[in-house]
């Protein structure tokens, strides 16, 4: 696709300002739009103008005109959701002018993949491994809770939020408010996550990492690692199902060495940042590029979270050691010589979503996403 004008509908994050970066060095102009007004990728060298929108929270139909409008204004080319947001996003497709694409599978395929239930059901037959998953409520949970430990959570969620666990033989209880919840045999073993990018049903790349620091159940510092059945589990879903666009999984690798996907993340999770960032604009749009190279580090971290992390742990010796290990160890996911003033600014650009971390006693994760995250 020959360099036009991107815009990327999330700037908060960090996985934004990667691709910020990795299309500007493309050649792209590159505009971020997005409901806070000041963020973290908006401080970088690589965009050339923020815009502000209603936040998808408050009202879908204004956060979807926002967009369109700054589409039409800005003379943009290429729509690039990267987050939460993507479920949102989506719902542009058939309403932009000739000539603008979003990175964006249809809005069907996207809920399909988002949706916990449809997901475990799609998975398991395609011939995968998923844990046993129910509606909470409908018969199949309940036997299903009578003769394994459990979790439950809501059907849309994401970082984490409104999870709680059973055991075999009681009666599964709502983890929250949300409608629609299910039922999941718990699976006890190591937690892997992954990243991938596919076109036409092949996996480009996939990069497979694990939590090292944890900020509630999401991951601030990560490690990539090697294990070729998850890599194996995501080819076989990928091809099977024809994907194109960002896809992750939540694995839980169980006592027999077997990896089940515990939910599907149709988006970008922090396994992009093991990416060469220079690599990644090519490996998004053009399905004959080679295979973006990995980074050589095996450890990242978003330094901030990892630091307060840490300090939160200062009197739990289990955790304070290998916390402090990895803050001094792991490369920040934001720092750039050559584009420094994220990471400088970052205290500022989150205030926010510090704060309300801090006021609300919730994770930093769960806090910055639940504005542009898609409940219905």
């Amino acid at each position: 696709m020959t360099p036009g004008t991107v815009l990327i509908t999330i700037g908060r994050l960090p996985k934004a300002l990667d691709f910020a970066r990795a299309f500007h060095a493309a050649g792209w102009t590159v505009i971020v739009a997005e409901p806070f007004r000041h963020h973290l990728t908006g401080a970088s060298n690589s965009v050339a103008k923020r815009r502000v929108t209603p936040a998808p929270s408050a009202s879908k139909a204004a956060y979807l005109e926002a967009l369109g409008r700054i589409v039409v204004e800005e003379g943009v080319d290429l729509v690039l959701p990267l987050s939460e947001e993507t479920m949102h996003v989506a719902h542009l497709r058939d309403c932009l002018p000739a000539g603008v694409s979003v990175y964006a599978p249809p809005v069907e395929q996207l809920l399909a993949l988002h949706d916990k239930a449809r997901f475990a059901a799609l998975a398991a037959s395609l011939g995968l491994a998923v844990p046993r998953t129910a509606v909470l409520g409908s018969a199949e949970a309940r036997a299903l809770a009578e003769t394994s430990d459990y979790v439950v959570k809501p059907t849309l969620s994401c970082s984490g939020r409104g999870i709680v666990f059973g055991r075999a033989g009681t009666t599964p209880c709502p983890a929250s408010a949300d409608a629609q919840q299910i039922v999941q045999q718990q699976i006890r073993g190591p937690h892997f996550s992954t990243f991938s990018i596919a076109h036409g049903g092949r996996v480009s790349v996939t990069v497979i990492y694990r939590g090292l620091v944890m900020s509630g159940t999401v991951a601030v510092a990560f490690e990539r690692v090697e294990h070729p059945a998850i890599a194996a589990w995501v080819e076989a879903f990928v091809e099977r199902t024809g994907h194109t666009g960002f896809i992750s999984f939540d694995f839980i690798v169980d006592s027999d060495g077997l990896p089940q996907a515990i939910e599907c993340n149709p988006r970008v999770t922090s396994g992009v940042h093991f990416i060469e960032t220079q690599d990644l604009a090519a490996s998004t749009l053009d399905p004959a590029a080679p295979s973006p190279r990995l980074r050589a580090t095996r450890e990242m971290q978003q330094f901030y979270p990892t630091l307060t992390e840490t300090q939160g742990s200062v009197f739990q010796p289990a955790r304070f050691g290998p916390n402090l290990a990895t803050l001094i160890r792991a490369k920040d996911v934001s720092w750039s010589a050559a584009d420094p003033w994220p990471f400088v600014t970052m205290p500022v650009t989150s205030l926010q979503i510090i704060l309300a971390s801090i006021r609300e006693g919730r994770s930093f994760g769960e806090v910055s996403t639940r504005d542009i995250s898609w409940f219905e």
